[in-house]
């Protein structure tokens, strides 16, 4: 299908369906840098933190009362559930309840924090959005035996408080740091989730540009917060992205040569 499209494309012509973006577009407030918001006046009777005071200004415009604060059952289930993804065991809740120092709370999210299933709870969310799998997908759905290594590589990142930009290059590029390391060249596992389609009548190319096109998508939705798809096809209707920027972005993984290789590292 995707080849069908291109021969189309290229029988009218190659034409561009929309104009050249301006300043104005590439002015628009979602590519603006974050910048420091002004502290909200309301909630000063209950706000114990700059996060309630933004949420007080809210329920003023909208009419509402805060709900009452949480008992401490509640509260240790509702943050163990957040933080780990499981419910809090009677013994953490005993402690808790017997614990009457005035930053408890505050020790029981440290504790939760350092606990790996703190690491496991979110690891599984970037997992998600990196469309990790055991199994190729498709017809066959072949299963993927090592698989788990990038699994394993994402949950030890997130347990040691890896920083934000070192997670991003090493699993972008880790093989092209200078002097590598076997495991920053098996964060760039990131880039293999794709799906890979083994069916006997299946056109490799065809699913070798599909594979292309879902890294670079999925470089655009999961580090840019920007939906690229749009423009495969066309210049971006909604957002200041036009078609030649998509596909200089699609020739950095077409020029990679790709080859399934069994990872020579420990778990």
């Amino acid at each position: 299908m995707i080849q069908r499209l291109a021969i189309l494309w290229v029988l009218l012509g190659g034409p561009v369906f929309a104009a050249e973006f301006t300043q104005a577009d590439r002015d628009w407030w979602a590519f603006q840098p974050v910048r420091q918001a002004a502290m909200p006046t309301e909630g000063g009777g209950w706000a114990v933190n700059a996060i309630d005071h933004f949420i007080a200004r809210k329920l003023t415009v909208q009419e509402l009362s805060p709900a009452p604060a949480a008992d401490r059952r509640t509260l240790i289930r509702r943050v163990c559930l957040d933080l780990t993804g499981l419910p809090p065991a009677p013994g953490q809740i005993a402690a808790f309840l017997d614990d009457d120092s005035p930053d408890a709370y505050e020790k029981l999210v440290d504790r939760l924090l350092e606990s790996p299933r703190y690491g496991e709870a979110q690891a599984s969310l970037w997992l998600d959005l990196v469309r990790y799998a055991d199994s190729d997908g498709y017809e066959k759905d072949n299963p993927r035996p090592n698989a788990w290594y990038y699994r394993s590589w994402v949950l030890k990142a997130v347990n040691a408080d890896m920083p934000m930009d070192q997670f991003a290059i090493e699993q972008i590029a880790g093989d092209l740091l200078p002097g590598a390391a076997p495991r920053q060249r098996l964060a760039t596992a990131f880039h293999r989730q794709t799906l890979t389609n083994t069916e006997g009548g299946a056109d490799q190319e065809e699913f070798r540009n599909a594979a292309l096109f879902d890294r670079t998508e999925t470089i655009g939705t999961i580090w840019l917060g920007l939906t690229l798809s749009c423009a495969r096809c066309h210049s971006h209707k909604y957002d200041a992205i036009p078609q030649s920027d998509y596909y200089r972005l699609f020739a950095f993984f077409n020029n990679a040569v790709t080859a399934f290789l069994k990872p020579r590292i420990s778990s």
